[in-house]
């Protein structure tokens, strides 16, 4: 199939490959010998890795305090 390249370097799959790919949303990109090619990529979505971390953080003792803290010890750093 023919797809054009926009300004933006924007290019639309067309319909009927992609309704064989399923609810896929992300796509790694890479180039071998002059050829661009598209491999999916199944994305963990927020929801599920949360309450992993959330169960991590709590086993390791961490506080919402003690992130707050963190976080503005950075940003200064940055800041300076």
């Amino acid at each position: 199939m023919l797809v054009k390249r926009t300004r933006a370097n924007q290019v639309t799959i067309p319909k009927s490959i992609m309704k064989n790919l399923g609810d896929i949303e992300y796509f790694n990109v890479s180039e071998r010998d002059g050829l661009i090619v598209l491999s999916p990529v199944d994305i963990k979505g927020e929801s599920s890795i949360l309450p992993e971390v959330r169960a991590k953080i709590k086993k390791l003792g961490i506080t919402e305090r003690d992130i707050d803290k963190a976080i503005k010890s950075v940003r200064a750093e940055r800041a300076t």
